[in-house]
């Protein structure tokens, strides 16, 4: 399975995440994204790399297990 993590010092919250993967990622009341699931969903894989691939400070960590 595939886990999505946010490295919060990293993130400054621009939303292109929540705006590629909205199923997993959100903004929170602090303004810096957050996973939103434990697990990435099969469906949503390819939207979370891309997610991966677009954010400008590289704040999204991605693993396989």
């Amino acid at each position: 399975f595939m886990k999505a993590k946010v490295i919060e010092n990293l993130c400054i919250g621009c939303g292109a995440c929540e705006g590629i993967a909205p199923e997993e990622f959100r903004i929170n009341d602090n303004g810096i994204s957050e996973a939103i699931n434990d697990e990435v969903k099969d469906e949503n894989k390819e939207k979370v790399l891309d997610a991966k691939e677009t954010c400008p400070t590289g704040a999204i960590e991605v693993k396989e297990e």
